[in-house]
């Protein structure tokens, strides 16, 4: 039997999967990693610590098993987008890697914009200048750690960091590079019309793969650190949206996934580049060799559901049953449709669809003396649903909403959050037999590159099972909820024009810090 791993490099943890041919999950690990806020609004971590939680997730694997390791034959990867990880020229970490969730680099993409122009930019990259991305953050790193950047020979994306530790190959695929700001969409590959703008050298960024191409192979040094056969084939893998798109089966257009993790995911297979011309849904190429997609993103989806538990639990003596998110939500269950006036705006870490705002803030809007803990977490769960209904329209105004969406991550195993979505919405949803994340996706690429598959619509029918019938959109509920979205949408726009959110996150220069761990 033939083995495929996938590894996933999340913020919160590395996953490692292996799963057979047939798509049978044999056996999983994962270790934390440790996020770093050295200042509001910033978001960092190691990239050594991902190496080590990669090892030790690979051996744990690995010795739990009593298969050979020879009967792995691909290795496949997928992880957290659009961070920077830079190195020296002998491949050494010169700083903390800066996060997809990190929002120091405001200037620098009104930088880009200016550079380049705005319609440009959405033309070549499909994208709006937002700073989640990779290119403002070397642009930041230029500015204001100049000693730092004077270093910086190579910049990686956090899975493409691992994949040189495995196989000391420096490369990337199309569904991450195309989260840079720097890819040129319909070509596919690096554009020189935005590096040659921006400055920066074409030689410091990694190769451009398809997801299924194989990229190197895992080196002596990596198989004895791991256990992994040394010469085993690393595929190139997907970015962790398009990867989980890939491990739920959603390949081509006419379906969909939504991804309800830390971030609030809506993704859309399409068969050419769509670009958004208002910018609030990204395009990217898929994974796929010779596909693309549409994304709504919101960044606080399971984010501001963790939070409102660790804020309404506080430490008091219910603390410890609070902890559980079962009863956590259990408690939303017994309040009305629209939590008695009162709506919550998810907004805690900025927004991306569809406003594109890193000033934005979280907010409870419509408190009263009537208002429980209760009443605060339905809001939650409702406005979560509400941000992504609003990723939700502009799909539908492109024309380009699928009749069925499938659902992947922790926040679907309420049936409660699932009900709230799908009537919010209006559109029955879909869950999985196995929901293994971005990592099985990651293991089915791995799966294509070594030749398993013919290609991924050949391994996801191989591989990906459903669970069950579609659920259904309660019909009162979607009436109700038709009526509380017009409500939501108007608070955004009443706040950002208030001005109330105006330097909430102040972004000053900063003392160059070198940070530096052989490899």
């Amino acid at each position: 039997m033939q083995h495929l791993v996938g590894i996933d490099i999340s913020t919160t943890a590395v996953k490692a999967i292996l799963i057979d041919s047939r798509g049978g999950v044999v056996g999983s690990a994962s270790t934390p990693v440790n996020l770093a806020i050295p200042r509001p609004g910033w978001s960092e971590q190691d990239p050594a610590d991902w190496w080590d939680a990669t090892v030790a997730s690979i051996r744990a694997l690995l010795d739990r098993l009593s298969l050979l390791p020879k009967s792995i034959v691909s290795l496949g990867l997928t992880g957290q987008m659009h961070g920077a990880i830079f190195l020296d020229a002998l491949g050494d970490i010169i700083r903390p890697a800066i996060l997809w969730n990190d929002a120091r680099s405001a200037a620098q993409c009104a930088e880009i914009t200016d550079l380049i122009g705005e319609d440009r930019l959405r033309e070549i990259t499909g994208n709006p200048a937002l700073v989640g991305f990779q290119a403002p953050k070397i642009l930041w790193l230029r500015e204001h750690e100049p000693e730092n950047f004077s270093k910086v020979r190579h910049i990686l994306l956090p899975k493409d960091y691992i994949r040189y530790r495995l196989s000391g190959e420096f490369a990337t695929d199309t569904s991450d590079a195309a989260g840079t700001l720097l890819l040129d969409l319909a070509q596919r590959d690096w554009s020189d019309e935005i590096l040659s703008k921006l400055s920066i050298p074409r030689e410091w960024l990694p190769d451009v793969h398809e997801g299924p191409d194989v990229t190197g192979h895992v080196t002596v040094e990596a198989s004895q650190l791991t256990g992994l056969p040394a010469g085993t084939p690393v595929v190139a893998g997907a970015g962790d949206n398009a990867a989980a798109a890939i491990g739920s089966g959603v390949v081509q257009e006419g379906t969909g996934l939504l991804s309800l993790g830390t971030s609030g995911v809506i993704f859309v297979p399409t068969n050419t580049p769509r670009i958004d011309p208002t910018g609030a849904l990204h395009a990217f190429c898929h994974a796929i060799p010779g596909a693309y997609h549409l994304m709504g993103v919101i960044l606080s989806a399971g984010g501001s559901l963790h939070w409102a538990r660790d804020v309404i639990s506080g430490h008091g003596p219910n603390r410890a049953e609070l902890d559980d998110y079962d009863t956590f939500i259990e408690l939303a269950t017994h309040i009305v449709p629209g939590a008695d006036g009162l709506f919550f705006l998810p907004y805690l870490a900025g927004e991306r669809t569809p406003h594109m705002d890193p000033t934005a803030r979280g907010a409870w809007i419509g408190l009263s003396l009537a208002h429980r803990r209760e009443h605060m977490i339905r809001a939650v769960l409702e406005g979560v649903a509400f941000a992504l209904r609003d990723a939700w329209e502009r799909m539908k105004m492109l024309g380009m909403a699928p009749p069925m969406l499938r659902i992947v991550g922790g926040g679907v195993k309420s049936a409660a959050w699932r009900e709230i979505i799908a009537a919010v919405l209006d559109v029955p949803l879909q869950r999985l037999a196995m929901d293994e994340g971005a990592a099985f996706g990651a293991a089915i690429l791995a799966g294509v590159g070594a030749g398993t598959y013919q290609d991924a619509k050949e391994a996801v029918a191989q591989t990906v099972r459903l669970l069950g019938d579609q659920e259904e959109p309660v019909r009162e509920l979607v009436e109700e909820y038709e009526i509380l979205y017009c409500k939501y949408a108007s608070l955004y726009p009443a706040l950002k024009s208030s001005g109330v959110w105006e330097g909430a996150w102040p972004v000053g220069r900063v003392r160059s810090v070198s940070h530096r761990r052989s490899k």
